[in-house]
């Protein structure tokens, strides 16, 4: 049987839901080693050491170049077992938490070591309520230092306590793209700065998923003057289909709208309909627009900005035709061109009758990012 992306066999669904234990493919691990041919001389690469700390079964330990020493550690005691024999040894494997002691000397490192890490960390977040009922909290004893809801990031925290000058990694775009993720990575965006990457879909995880979110397989380098989010805002995104983005581009909705419940920031009397929380554009797939009852996540709309929220609910209907990678986005919109239209779009709205004007407003926003508008 062929599977893009293969979970190891010894594994139970609660394992892989509590450990992250996805295994990268082949195909995804050529996109790491491409990202290290075209930005790094390789002819150096000997002197470094090179470390996954979530190494699985070790498929990123098997790279296509020369290196001073080669280490995998992961908290699963069993794939440390198979990693050890399907390399015969070769390389050095441990079993430990890689999150809790976090320190050079666990892995038999000086200052001096250069160190290059990579991996496919795992990135559920533990509060999460999807699968809540198989998902056990104390298998990682967290460091406080890299202490974060998402395993992902406390990975990635984890990786600048080890000051390792390079790291490649996949992980959620999101982490990147969404402010409060951005921010959430701390002293890493301070010592770190993304130099080259490509974004691919979830869906090399799992053909069985309802929505597909992007990935981005992420090559920094250590750097004093690291990153902020002005500086993410700007940068040109690569997807393996040979497109590209930047936030930048964009103006969104929650410019002009509340996304959130507002109750207590509305006037009551100008309350002439009620819409669902939103998020960003996948969570919008899934969720609600306008809707009748008062409820914790109800966001009171007010006359004056009606328009806006039939804006996003018409929004909704064309999400099909956007590709994966726009999925941790907020609603993007043309202001200026929806306010020449407005009445379109509640129109739309209200009857879902459709209108060419509608499309044809969609098409321009979407531009070459569309999928067969």
């Amino acid at each position: 049987m062929q599977h893009k992306w293969k979970v190891a066999s010894h594994l139970t669904k609660k394992d892989i839901v509590n450990y992250g234990s996805f295994y990268t493919p082949e195909k995804l691990k050529k996109y790491i080693e491409n990202l290290i041919y075209e930005n790094i001389n390789v002819t150096t690469l000997d002197d470094f050491v090179l470390l996954d700390s979530s190494c699985g079964t070790g498929n990123l330990l098997s790279m296509p170049f020369k290196f001073k020493k080669i280490i995998g550690v992961d908290i699963d005691k069993d794939a440390i077992e198979i990693a050890k024999v399907r390399f015969n040894h070769q390389f050095y494997f441990n079993n430990f938490n890689a999150l809790e002691n976090i320190s050079r000397d666990n892995y038999q490192l000086t200052c001096q070591d250069k160190l290059f890490i990579v991996g496919n960390p795992p990135y559920n977040d533990r509060t999460s309520i999807i699968q809540s009922y198989i998902k056990t909290y104390n298998i990682y004893n967290i460091n406080p230092l890299v202490m974060h809801r998402d395993l992902g990031i406390s990975f990635l925290l984890s990786y600048n306590l080890l000051k390792a000058e390079y790291i490649c990694v996949l992980h959620p775009l999101s982490y990147l793209i969404k402010k409060s993720n951005f921010n959430s990575l701390g002293a890493f965006k301070e010592n770190y700065k993304l130099i080259d990457s490509i974004i691919v879909s979830s869906s090399e995880f799992s053909l069985n998923s309802l929505s597909y979110f992007p990935i981005i397989i992420a090559l920094y380098k250590r750097d004093v003057n690291g990153m902020n989010y002005d500086f993410i805002t700007h940068y040109k995104f690569k997807t393996n289909n040979n497109n590209s983005f930047s936030i930048d581009k964009y103006d969104f909705i929650s410019k002009y709208i509340d996304k959130y419940p507002n109750k207590n920031k509305v006037d009551t009397e100008n309350i002439v309909a009620k819409f669902y929380t939103m998020r960003d554009i996948n969570a919008l797939k899934r969720s609600k627009t306008f809707i009748n009852e008062d409820c914790s996540n109800a966001v009171y709309v007010t006359k004056n900005k009606y328009s806006l929220y039939c804006y996003v609910d018409v929004f909704k209907k064309y999400i099909h035709k956007l590709p994966y990678y726009f999925g941790n986005l907020d609603v993007f919109i043309d202001y200026d061109k929806f306010k020449s239209i407005a009445q379109e779009f509640i129109a739309y709205s209200e009857t879902n009758i459709k209108n060419q004007k509608i499309d044809d407003y969609f098409i321009e926003l979407f531009g070459e990012n569309n999928e067969n508008l």
